[in-house]
C-alpha cells in the first residue's frame, strides 16, 4: 500500500498542475498552456512507471512503446517551452517539429521491432532483459535500448544548453517590460531548469542501472519517487509564476501610424521626458502593481522600442528599475507620514502589490530590508 502511494504521487501532482495551469491562452499566455499539456504528458509517463514498478506486467505491456516515445520527447518538449518563453509567440508543428524528429524516429524503430517480436518473448524480456533469448528481434531490442539511452542523454544536454542560452540572450527583455521584480528576473525560469535537470539525472541513472535491478527495492521507490514528486511540484509552481521573458504582443488600440518615429532630436526627447514625468510624478501611474511598459505606451502613443531606449539612455536604467525607484520613493514618504502602518499597507499603497514584491524591490535597489530602510528614513528625518 505504501509503495503504491509513493508510485502514484507524481501522477497526481502532474495532473494537479496540468489542470491548474490550464486557462485562457490570451490571458495566461502560450507558455503556461503548453506547460499544462507537458504536465499531462508527465502524468502518463509516471502512470507507465507505476505499472512497471507496482508491478503490473500485464498492464505495463501496453505502455512500454508509448513510454519510450514520450520519454525521449520530454526534454525536446521542455526546450520548446523555453522557446515559447523567449523567442516564439506560439507553438507550431511546422516550427517545432524538428526538435522531435530524432525521438520519434528512434521510438518508431523500437516500436516496429516490438511488433516483430513474439509476444511471450517480449513480455519476458521487459522484466528480465539479461535473460537468454534466441530470437534476433530481442537482440535488436537490446541494441535499441542502448540507442534510446544515448538519445535520452543527448536530449538532456542539448535541451539544458539551449535553455540556458535562451535565458541569457532574452531575459533582459522582461526587465524592459515588467515592473514587478519577480516577473522581470529569471529566477523561476532557472528553477525550472534546475528541477528538470534533477529529474533528467535521476531518470538517466535508472536507465543506466536498469529498472529490473531496482524493481524490488522499496527504499529506492520511497526516496526516488519522493524526489520526483517534489521536482514536479517545483516545475508546476515555477511555471505558474513565470511570465514570458520576451513578451510578444503590442498594445491594443494603437496602430503603427500612431507610433512616434525613432527620432533623437532635442525637441522630441524633451517632449517624451515631459510626458513620462507627468505620468509618474503627477498621475502616479506606478501605483498600478500590474503596470508594464505597454500601459505607458498606450498613454503616450509611442512604441516599446522608443520608450525603452529613452529610459535606458536618459536614466541609465531598465523599465523595471525605473518604475520601482518611484515606488520606493513613495514608500519612504509613507514611512515618514505614518510610521505605524503595516508592511501590507505600504505594499498596497506604493504599487508593489505584495509584501514580497516590496522586499525584492528594496533589496534590489539598496540591498537592505524595508525595515532597515524605515530606520534609515527615520534617522535621516531626525537629522
Amino acid at each position: 500500500m505504501i509503495r503504491t502511494i509513493f508510485l502514484l504521487a507524481p501522477v497526481f501532482v502532474s495532473l494537479f498542475w496540468a489542470v491548474t495551469l490550464m486557462g485562457d491562452k490570451k490571458k495566461y499566455g502560450a507558455p503556461r498552456l503548453f506547460l499544462s499539456k507537458f504536465m499531462f504528458l508527465a502524468a502518463i509517463i509516471f502512470t507507465a512507471h507505476f505499472f512497471y514498478f507496482a508491478p503490473l506486467p500485464d498492464m505495463y505491456f501496453y505502455f512500454d512503446i508509448p513510454l519510450q516515445i514520450m520519454g525521449l520527447s520530454v526534454f525536446p518538449l521542455y526546450h520548446i517551452y523555453f522557446r515559447l518563453l523567449t523567442v516564439d509567440a506560439k507553438f507550431s508543428f511546422k516550427t517545432h517539429s524538428r526538435y522531435l524528429v530524432i525521438p520519434v524516429i528512434v521510438s518508431l524503430i523500437y516500436g516496429l521491432t516490438v511488433f516483430l517480436t513474439p509476444v511471450a518473448d517480449y513480455k519476458e524480456w521487459l522484466y528480465n532483459p539479461k535473460g537468454e533469448f534466441s530470437g534476433g528481434s530481442i537482440r535488436f531490442l537490446i541494441v535499441m535500448r542502448k540507442i534510446i539511452r544515448i538519445t535520452f542523454a543527448g536530449s538532456i544536454l542539448l535541451s539544458l544548453a539551449g535553455n540556458y542560452w535562451l535565458i541569457k540572450k532574452y531575459s533582459h527583455k522582461a526587465e524592459q517590460f515588467y515592473s514587478d521584480i519577480r516577473d522581470a528576473k529569471q529566477k523561476n525560469a532557472k528553477m525550472l531548469i534546475y528541477s528538470i535537470l534533477a529529474m533528467g539525472a535521476f531518470s538517466l541513472v535508472i536507465r543506466l542501472i536498469g529498472r529490473e535491478f531496482l524493481l524490488p527495492k522499496d527504499y529506492f521507490i520511497y526516496t526516488g519517487w519522493t524526489l520526483l514528486t517534489v521536482m514536479l511540484y517545483i516545475i508546476g509552481h515555477s511555471g505558474l509564476l513565470q511570465k514570458t521573458l520576451n513578451p510578444y504582443f503590442e498594445p491594443a488600440g494603437i496602430t503603427k501610424k500612431e507610433y512616434l518615429p525613432m527620432k533623437t532630436t532635442v525637441k522630441e526627447w524633451e517632449k517624451l521626458q515631459a510626458q513620462i514625468l507627468e505620468e509618474f510624478a503627477v498621475n502616479k501611474i506606478y501605483l498600478n502593481s500590474d503596470l508594464n511598459i505597454v500601459d505607458i505606451v498606450k498613454k503616450l502613443g509611442t512604441n516599446r522600442t522608443y520608450l525603452s531606449a529613452f529610459i535606458n539612455q536618459q536614466y541609465n536604467q531598465n523599465f523595471c528599475s525605473f518604475v520601482n525607484d518611484y515606488r520606493i520613493e513613495e514608500l519612504k514618504k509613507l514611512m515618514l507620514e505614518n510610521p505605524e502602518c503595516t508592511s501590507q499597507y505600504l505594499a498596497d499603497h506604493c504599487g508593489f502589490g505584495s509584501v514580497n514584491s516590496m522586499k525584492r524591490a528594496v533589496s534590489a535597489r539598496a540591498a537592505i530590508s524595508p525595515r532597515d530602510l524605515k530606520n534609515q528614513v527615520s534617522v535621516s528625518e531626525q537629522k
